[in-house]
């Protein structure tokens, strides 16, 4: 895995966006590089970047949370918006850049992180939420979090306390360095583990102690199991007694009940025979009516529904008649209606006629003055077009009076025309023309005369005093080699080149300036410089001076870079050498600019030759801008008058159209008022139709209705002569008495089913009433002589007795399940105590072999093995380094201190005490390179970084101390950083990534 680089904005004291691309130069070639920069710069914030981007850490904050950076002020550089690191990384499976984001939104809050992952292969991001982005930082690196920071970031500083530590103290250190805290924790656990197993052990046997101490004697239990069974058996005596006297006092109970329903029952009955005698009289006398008509009843709905439907008809013909006359009068109102419309009389028969036609007359008036307003819009839009710059206000309204302003503002356009062009001395617009781009022209050259004069003079005061200088100091100066010459020669020829171009570019733009008078030619009208009037190239030969540009810019670079190369030789001379060399060079172009300013004076400005002063130069231009504000102001008159002379006629036509179109309105008046001509007529034609079918509708109703009415009364006449032979055999006066008597079928029904249901009772009641007798009979017969209270007191008795015998029973049946629960219980803890003693044997050994309670036994044990490790990685990277020490565990002969074996010495041991600052760095140095490989496993980490750990250093030391850097890094290719405020050290690093605060206490970062 290698950083290849590292982004980032807003973090800590670093504000605004900072990059670091260990991919380009210096670090292409320096892959050994200081981060310096005083304390609180921000030198381990760009640490803090790197794990930030790829895991949400940071070493010294851990997890970072919105709330983390709010409590803490962390991160997010203050009073900024927003917070960005990312960090771009080579590894097995390709390239990838990590990037984690914050800001503060809209409201002043801050919003959650942000996390992604973008594949620089692909050119995706991967699809991840931002919870998954450390994993998958992880599976592709190869590394966690606690195992990147130890083989990227280089403890060295707390190794070299290390080297030194007691054994004790040792352990401590690294367990701290390496992370393998874990190893402490196992063994508390495990004595932890097997102290609650052997709580739990003992609890359980404190409970059977205490339930031995309740158990009851076996005699004791003898005596209740005797007494209980005695009990027993003289509750079931009592019970047996208590039984039958409930028996007797039930058999007293029901008694009285029986004789008490008979009563209810005979009451039932009276009741039932009264409403019957109800029933007859209110609905008897109905009822049998009823039945006498039941055989005709068909026969008489039928009538009845033959006169209803009759009934209905006759005044179905009632509204047919109402109907007909009302849609007679809306049709009457329609024909007036349409006869105001269109100012005639209209009948029936010519109403659609008459309609239509008076429609296309008014649309066609409304279409005539229609046309006459779109005339009057264009020719008042070509009027005001025409006016828009003479700064005329035409005023509609009064176009009488618009046409008299106009004539004014003509004759007094015309006057001042004829005074400017006496003053000028033009005859035509064509020397208008002329004499315009010959002053404009005029005005250009005297302007750029005047620039030219002035340069001159200012060139003709500083090589005076340029030659005072070089004459003064000529006399001391030696002729300068022949390679400074020759370098001249060069630049002198790309500076001449220069100018050349340069003059080509100016030669351009003045061709430019009538390629800007060739843009406004029109054919048929005559150019003022030859007077053709065919332009066949007036859009063709635009301008082009790209490649004009591009070589100027490639000139200058060449001219720069070959001064560059001139001074870099003129910088070994002294500062005598070098003043004669700038007062050659500088009188050498002030001549050369003097000659070509004075020979393009002389050859572009000729009609100035005899001037003395720029300011006659100056006066001749203010003249001539003078004339062309003349020329200008005869240029606006011609328009002006030009244009009121085209408006004149058309103000005329706009006062005809207005006219006519008065007329038009007066007529269109006169003859409908209305908005909408065919919404109108289409509403009387729609409504006049619709009247027609519905009169005619009613016309057809009115036949069926007459047939309907006498359908019926034939059919009622047929019913009737049947019905009156059946009235003539009853007591019914006529049909109408017969349909009276008729009831609704439900009615008949209720009133038939309320006299059965009366009737049943009163048989039911009695019925009732003869079996309770029956049953009375048989109650009195088995029923006890003995009273019912007696009976009542002798129960009470029993019962008390019962009860007293009863709760005696249960207390001893209490006190023998107590037993036998206390004896099951007793059972399964020691079954329980025994399979816990199975189960936590293993706790017990493995506290024996690791645990006690502050877990330094297994600890200690662990650590020794793992330096056993790393002193064994420290070792093989030792002899990249320095072949003359190996690090090795003391034997029990020495003391506890780790020991240095020297081989240059024939491999004698020493305490690491005794060595060197620089021997210990070197030995702290590989003990953190070990951890590092240890932490990395099979991941080749290429990036590393050295924390503080120089300022101890002497001189010679850190000269070695780099010197065995520079040689890990030539040797591994790895790109290694080194983090330190040393000066020394800057110094011997050329690659450097310098932090600086400023006074707001923010850091700059810049790479050199």
């Amino acid at each position: 895995m290698k950083i290849l680089k590292v982004e980032f904005e807003n973090i800590n004291s670093l504000k605004g966006f900072h990059q670091i691309d260990f991919s380009q130069e210096p670090f292409l070639t320096n892959s050994l590089f200081a981060i310096t920069g005083p304390t609180g710069s921000g030198k381990s914030s760009i640490l803090d970047v790197i794990s930030l981007a790829l895991f949400n850490h940071v070493p010294r904050l851990g997890k970072i949370t919105k709330n983390e950076i709010q409590s803490k002020g962390a991160i997010l550089t203050r009073n900024q918006k927003n917070s960005m690191a990312r960090v771009t990384y080579e590894c097995n499976n390709g390239i990838y850049s990590s990037q984690w984001t914050i800001e503060i939104n809209r409201n002043g809050n801050l919003n959650d992180y942000e996390m992604e992952i973008h594949d620089h292969h692909s050119g995706k991001l991967l699809d991840l939420k931002k919870s998954m982005v450390p994993n998958k930082n992880e599976e592709l690196i190869g590394l966690n979090y606690d195992q990147f920071i130890k083989a990227v970031l280089l403890a060295q500083g707390e190794f070299a306390q290390f080297l030194k530590a007691k054994k004790e103290e040792r352990g401590e250190l690294l367990e701290k360095i390496t992370g393998t805290g874990i190893y402490r924790q196992l063994g508390i656990k495990a004595f932890e583990k097997n102290k609650e197993a052997n709580r739990e052990i003992q609890e359980q046997q404190n409970e059977i102690r205490v339930i031995q101490n309740d158990l009851l004697e076996d005699e004791i239990i003898d005596q209740h199991e005797a007494d209980l069974k005695l009990k027993a058996s003289q509750c079931e005596t009592h019970q047996k007694e208590i039984e039958k006297f409930k028996k007797a006092i039930q058999l007293k109970d029901d008694i009285e009940t029986q004789e008490k329903e008979i009563l209810k029952q005979k009451q039932i009955e009276t009741t039932a025979t009264e409403e019957l005698k109800k029933f007859d009289a209110e609905h008897g006398f109905p009822l049998k009516q009823h039945e006498k008509v039941q055989a005709e009843a068909d026969q008489l709905r039928a009538w009845n529904q033959l006169r209803n439907n009759l009934k209905d008809a006759r005044e179905t013909k009632e509204k047919i008649s109402t109907a007909k006359k009302a849609n007679l009068e809306q049709q009457s109102k329609l024909l007036k209606q349409s006869s105001d419309l269109v100012g005639e009389s209209v009948t029936a028969e010519s109403i659609s006629e008459k309609l239509n036609s008076f429609r296309e007359k008014v649309l066609g008036l409304q279409e005539t003055r229609k046309n006459k307003l779109n005339s009057y819009t264009a020719k008042k839009d070509q009027l005001l077009s025409e006016l828009r710059d003479t700064g005329i206000n035409f005023n509609e309204q009064d176009l009488q009076g618009s046409l008299a302003m106009l004539t004014s503002e003509l004759e007094n356009s015309e006057k001042k025309k004829t005074a400017i062009s006496q003053d000028l001395k033009i005859e035509s617009a064509a020397d208008l023309n002329e004499l315009q781009q010959k002053t404009r022209s005029g005005i250009k050259t005297a302007r750029e005369a005047a620039n030219a004069f002035l340069n001159i003079e200012n060139l003709n005061s500083e090589l005076q005093n340029t030659r005072k200088e070089l004459e003064k100091d000529e006399k001391i100066f030696e002729q300068l080699p022949e390679k400074i010459k020759d370098k001249k020669t060069v630049s002198e020829s790309l500076r001449l080149q220069l100018q050349n171009a340069e003059q080509k570019k100016e030669l351009e733009l003045m061709k430019a300036s009538l390629e800007d008078l060739r843009k406004k030619l029109k054919d048929g009208e005559a150019c003022p410089l030859c007077g053709s009037e065919h332009h066949p190239y007036a859009h063709e030969l635009d301008l082009q001076d790209n490649d004009l540009e591009k070589e100027i810019s490639e000139l200058k670079a060449r001219s720069q870079s070959a001064d560059k190369e001139l001074h870099q030789l003129e910088a070994e001379f002294s500062s005598l050498q070098k003043r004669r060399n700038d007062l050659q060079e500088k009188l050498q172009k002030l001549q050369q600019e003097q000659e070509k300013s004075r020979a393009a004076f002389s050859n572009n400005y000729k009609q100035f030759e005899n001037i003395d002063s720029r300011k006659e130069i100056e006066l001749v231009a203010e003249q001539l801008e003078a004339r062309l504000e003349a020329i200008s102001e005869l240029e606006n008159q011609v328009k002006k008058s030009r244009a009121i002379k085209n408006s004149i006629p058309l103000a005329k036509e706009l006062k005809d159209i207005v006219s006519h179109g008065k007329a038009l309105k007066k007529e269109l008046d006169a003859i409908y008022t209305g908005n909408n001509i065919q919404n109108d007529v289409q509403q009387i034609s729609n409504t006049w139709i619709k009247l027609r079918e519905n009169f005619s509708h009613y016309q057809e109703r009115a036949g069926e209705n007459e047939k309907q009415i006498s359908d019926l009364a034939n059919q009622i006449s047929k019913t009737e002569q049947h019905l009156e032979q059946f009235v003539a055999n009853t007591d019914f006066e006529n049909i109408e008495g017969a349909w009276k008597a008729l009831m609704p079928e439900a009615e008949a029904s209720k009133l038939r089913h309320e006299k059965q249901q009366i009737s049943k009772l009163i048989d039911d009641s009695r019925a009732s009433i003869k079996l309770l007798y029956e049953q009375l009979e048989r109650l009195k017969k088995l029923g006890s002589e003995t009273e019912k209270e007696k009976l009542l007191k002798q129960l009470e008795e029993r019962n008390t007795l019962f009860t007293s015998l009863s709760n005696e029973c249960k207390e001893l049946e209490r006190k023998l399940k107590n037993q036998q629960e206390r004896l099951k219980r007793m059972k399964d803890l020691q079954e329980q105590i025994a399979e816990k003693e199975k189960q936590t044997k293993r706790w017990r050994l493995l506290n024996e072999l690791i645990g006690d309670s502050k877990g330094k036994q297994f600890n200690d044990f662990a650590q020794d093995l793992t330096l056993s490790q790393l002193l064994k990685l420290a070792n093989l990277r030792l002899q990249d380094l320095n072949d003359r020490y190996l690090i090795d565990k003391p034997v029990p002969e020495e003391d506890d201190g780790l020991v240095a074996i020297d081989e240059h010495m024939g491999g004698q041991r020493r305490s690491v005490k005794t060595l060197s600052g620089g021997e210990t760095f070197i030995l702290s140095l590989s003990m953190a390179l070990a951890l590092s490989d240890l932490a990395s496993k099979n991941v080749e980490i290429n990036s590393l970084f050295i924390d503080e750990g120089f300022g101890t250093l002497d001189p010679e030391t850190l000269d070695q101390t780099l010197d065995t850097l520079e040689k890990l890094q030539a040797e591994s290719s790895k790109t290694i950083g080194i983090i330190s405020h040393v000066d020394s050290l800057k110094e011997r690093i050329s690659t450097q990534i310098k932090l600086t605060r400023n006074g707001q206490g923010y850091s700059s970062l810049k790479i050199t």
